[in-house]
C-alpha cells in the first residue's frame, strides 16, 4: 500500500509540474503573438537612395512611348503609397513630355494606369518591370527627371518634390 500512495502522489507532483510548464508555454505565446502583431502593423520600408540614377541614361525601350520623355514615375499595383502619389504625379504630368511605368497585374494595376495615364504615357506589366529591373530600381514609388538625351538629371522618392521636378522639365 506505501508504493500505490507513493505513486499517485508522484504523478499528482508530475501533472501539477505539467501544468504549470503549460501555463508558462501559454503566457510565452501570448507575447509573441502581441509582438508580431505589433510588427505586422509597422510599415517595414528598406532605405532606398535613387542618387545612384543620376547620370544614368533611361533604356531605349523605355523611350519608346514617349520619345524623350522629361518627367519619368515608377508606380507598382501592390504598393499602397504609390496609389496615393498617383494623383499627385498626373497633376504634375505633361502630355508628350511624361512618361509612367506601372508594374503588378489585376484590378490594381488598371486603377494605378487609370489615374497615372490621363497626363502621360504608361508603360505596363512586364515591359515597366524589365525597365525597373534593368535601372535597378529597388522601391516604389520612383520619380525621375530626365534630360533632352535621355540622362537621369535627378531622383527622388518622394512625390512632395515633384513639383520641383516638374518646374525644370
Amino acid at each position: 500500500m506505501p508504493f500505490l500512495i507513493a505513486a499517485v502522489v508522484l504523478v499528482g507532483v508530475l501533472c501539477l509540474v505539467n501544468l504549470l510548464l503549460t501555463f508558462a508555454v501559454l503566457r510565452r505565446l501570448r507575447e509573441h503573438t502581441t509582438e508580431l502583431e505589433r510588427l505586422a502593423g509597422e510599415p517595414r520600408t528598406l532605405p532606398f537612395d535613387p542618387s545612384f540614377l543620376v547620370g544614368r541614361t533611361l533604356p531605349a525601350t523605355a523611350t519608346r512611348a514617349v520619345p524623350s520623355p522629361r518627367l519619368v514615375g515608377f508606380f507598382d499595383a501592390d504598393c499602397g503609397s504609390c496609389h496615393e502619389h498617383a494623383p499627385k504625379f498626373a497633376a504634375e504630368a505633361r502630355p508628350g513630355t511624361s512618361l509612367a511605368f506601372v508594374t503588378g497585374t489585376g484590378r490594381q494595376l488598371q486603377n494605378l494606369v487609370d489615374v497615372v495615364g490621363e497626363a502621360s504615357a504608361v508603360v505596363v506589366a512586364e515591359e515597366a518591370a524589365a525597365v525597373a529591373a534593368d535601372l535597378g530600381i529597388q522601391t516604389f514609388p520612383l520619380f525621375l527627371r530626365v534630360d533632352a538625351e535621355g540622362r537621369i538629371v535627378q531622383a527622388d522618392t518622394d512625390a512632395d518634390h515633384l513639383a520641383e521636378l516638374a518646374a525644370t522639365v
